[in-house]
């Protein structure tokens, strides 16, 4: 079944205002994602946006936009707006969610966190990275997946939890979770009908909706972290790193 990778867009972050239009190496971020997304051939390429503004820039560098309600509290929600909009018929079964601040997240790892959803019992997917810098052990801000290895796919894990916590406790290696998600269509579907989660809230981490309703999440694991830009400093990496991939 054909693969829609959605790039949900607001422009009223509190951090870093206006974020997807900031400025990255003459082209605004959005751009940027929505070309990654491009560069993955997995599937047709959407923005959605309660922002005219972000709308009129994404088509102007000949993108796909889909103009959704400014009134949505996650991601999720806007993404299963647009699909209703751009799929009324439900051709679509697999939906991708892809941050829209995350200029730098490598093509093939967007290709890549189709993996898990090979195994039909799983709902959604996603990514994780092995931790390899002692301080984002103990970092709140690096979220943590605690998985079970797969017997016969070394580089998945079975999501038991996600935490801000040093976790799981012990000799081993600890994983990054990176926050893009492929959904099955149903999953998504009964994902934004329920209802914040204890763990959810305490947390702050919207996934463990999810397991908490007995969803599965399996992870593939890759090789690097994307750059997330949340703040003014996020944005100057991000512009240094993409000014220099361009002029190579």
């Amino acid at each position: 079944m054909p693969t829609l990778i959605i790039i949900p867009a607001r422009m009223a972050s509190t951090r870093l205002p206006g974020k997807p239009l900031a400025d990255i190496a003459g082209r605004p971020m959005i751009v940027h994602v929505a070309e990654r997304a491009r560069e993955s051939a997995v599937g047709r390429v959407v923005v959605a946006t309660d922002s005219p503004q972000v709308a009129a820039a994404v088509r102007a560098a000949g993108f796909e936009a889909v103009m959704t309600r400014d009134d949505h509290q996650s991601g999720s929600d806007r993404i299963f707006e647009a699909l209703g909009k751009l799929d009324p018929n439900g051709a679509c079964d697999t939906i991708i969610n892809l941050q829209g601040d995350l200029p730098t997240i490598p093509p093939g790892d967007i290709g890549a966190v189709l993996g898990p959803l090979e195994n039909p019992t799983v709902d959604i997917a996603t990514l994780g990275v092995e931790i390899t810098h002692e301080a984002e052990k103990t970092n709140p801000n690096v979220v943590k997946i605690v998985g079970a290895p797969g017997a016969d796919r070394p580089t998945r894990l079975r999501a038991l939890y996600f935490t801000r916590a040093t976790a799981p406790w012990g000799e081993g290696p600890l994983y990054h979770h990176v926050g893009i998600y492929a959904y099955r269509r149903t999953a998504l579907t009964r994902f934004v009908n329920l209802r914040p989660s204890p763990l959810e809230k305490r947390e702050s981490l919207e996934q463990l909706r999810a397991l908490e309703a007995g969803m599965r999440i399996d992870a593939e694991i890759v090789g690097s972290v994307p750059l997330g830009v949340d703040t003014p400093d996020d944005l100057q990496r991000a512009r240094k790193f993409l000014s220099a991939t361009t002029d190579l």
